[in-house]
């Protein structure tokens, strides 16, 4: 059973991609319209059992309009004029699209401003008010 390795935790099962040859709109002159090199890679995220919850979560999220109501990432690679060329780049932008979401983002924790930023902050905004009240008309009581 051919896999695609992702990382070395991930693989995945290359029946769960689908792959179709389309017409491409790229370079290739009268051959664009006579031979379909553009590649279109269907990938469904959303029912794959070889991808980890939290990899396939993130995976959705950041694939935005690649990705169908279904949950399927649609890839369309056509830079190139052969279709094996085509092919590769779209498994490598599927591949780059898992390894990005495999990675758990950094948990962030609050902090606070130090007391010496908050008393150099308070004390610029005197001195801009003292120059800013300098400015004005003199009073005539």
């Amino acid at each position: 059973m051919p896999m695609l390795r992702i990382t070395p935790a991930i693989e995945i099962d290359e029946r769960e991609l689908e792959e179709s040859f389309v017409l491409s709109s790229g370079p290739g002159g009268q051959n664009v319209n006579k031979v379909s090199s553009a590649v279109q890679l269907r990938f469904n995220a959303a029912l794959s059992l070889s991808l980890p919850e939290p990899v396939r979560y993130r995976l959705m999220l950041a694939a935005g309009s690649k990705l169908t109501k279904e949950g399927v990432i649609v890839i369309l690679a056509r830079r190139s004029r052969d279709q094996g060329r085509n092919r590769a780049e779209a498994r490598a932008l599927l591949v780059a699209m898992i390894r990005d979401a495999a990675v758990a983002p950094k948990a962030r924790y609050k902090t606070r401003p130090p007391r010496a930023a908050k008393e150099k902050r308070l004390e610029h905004k005197k001195t801009r008010a003292r120059l800013k009240l300098g400015r004005a008309k003199p009073q005539m009581d």
